[in-house]
């Protein structure tokens, strides 16, 4: 609280100096202060909402923006107030394709691709079940496995145990090429958090695994929006061990008509044109 009291002066300054035609929030606590005092200020606002749940601080934003920009539907949340325009991605996530992602990581082009991550830090239950499922096998895809730099030494250790050779498992501990991964892959295994935007965009199906400890179980929601749309199984993370990864993964590749209907599923749930679409809104907040 102290450091929100503080910094409602620099805030005022800022608002001030720079006088802004339109205050912009990016759904975190620390946009709060700005949006709310630009409109005590006579500064309209706009916010916007990165997961399929309305965080506090949108929340408490209500009163004070005149629009709030979805990346997912949410039930409940109407125009004129709430416009669907999905999450702006980077060029980087749009324009992202699989040959590329195939030379980056050194893929070979007649062996399908899984890509497997959980957040820049990794996830101990993505990783685990990997190490389990697919670790020293004879494997018939390549796989992509972004295990987190703070993992990485303990699970390679434990897939030299296990015979890896690293032949066909790539272990990654962490990359800036994460898009690329994503377009080289034809399934991916994740976590469920502002990727799910980044797989719609690129038309990826998928295995998602939510943070079962996410602000308001907002990951679990994601997930549900691509599982009902077809684009992707759920697995609870308590759930979530190598026999049934396996399974899963197995199961997918050997059913190319399946996996392309996802890949569809997911295409239509993407919207590169997010940007574009928060932009208009922007414009048209500023031209009222």
């Amino acid at each position: 609280m102290r450091l929100l009291a503080a910094a409602v002066p620099r805030v005022g300054r800022i608002i001030k100096e720079v006088r802004p035609h339109v205050a912009i929030g990016g759904g975190g606590f620390a946009s709060g202060p700005v949006v709310a005092l630009a409109a005590l200020r006579g500064v309209p606002g706009l916010a916007l909402e990165a997961d399929a749940h309305l965080g506090v601080a949108n929340r408490l934003l209500r009163p004070f923006v005149r629009r709030i920009c979805l990346s997912f539907p949410i039930a409940g949340l109407e125009p004129p107030k709430y416009i669907l325009t999905g999450r702006p991605l980077g060029p980087a996530q749009l324009t992202a394709i699989a040959p590329e992602g195939r030379q980056v990581f050194a893929l070979r082009a007649d062996l399908p691709v899984v890509l497997a991550f959980g957040g820049s830090q990794g996830a101990q239950s993505i990783n685990r079940a990997c190490i389990d499922a697919f670790g020293g096998k004879d494997l018939g895809f390549q796989l992509v496995h972004v295990c987190g730099s703070r993992n990485h030494d303990a699970v390679r250790a434990e897939l030299e145990a296990r015979g890896e050779r690293f032949e066909r498992y790539r272990l990654v501990p962490y990359t800036d090429r994460l898009a690329s991964a994503m377009a080289a892959a034809d399934l991916v295994v994740a976590r469920s958090g502002g990727s799910v935007a980044e797989l719609a965009a690129l038309g990826k199906p998928a295995i998602l695994v939510p943070y079962p400890y996410a602000t308001a179980d907002h990951q679990r929601k994601n997930a549900r929006w691509m599982v009902a749309n077809g684009a992707a199984l759920m697995v609870d993370d308590a759930e979530l061990e190598g026999e049934l990864l396996g399974a899963l993964v197995d199961d997918l590749l050997g059913d190319s008509a399946r996996l392309a209907e996802m890949a569809a599923a997911s295409a239509a749930l993407g919207r590169p044109d997010a940007t574009r679409r928060v932009v208009d809104e922007i414009e048209r907040i500023v031209k009222r």
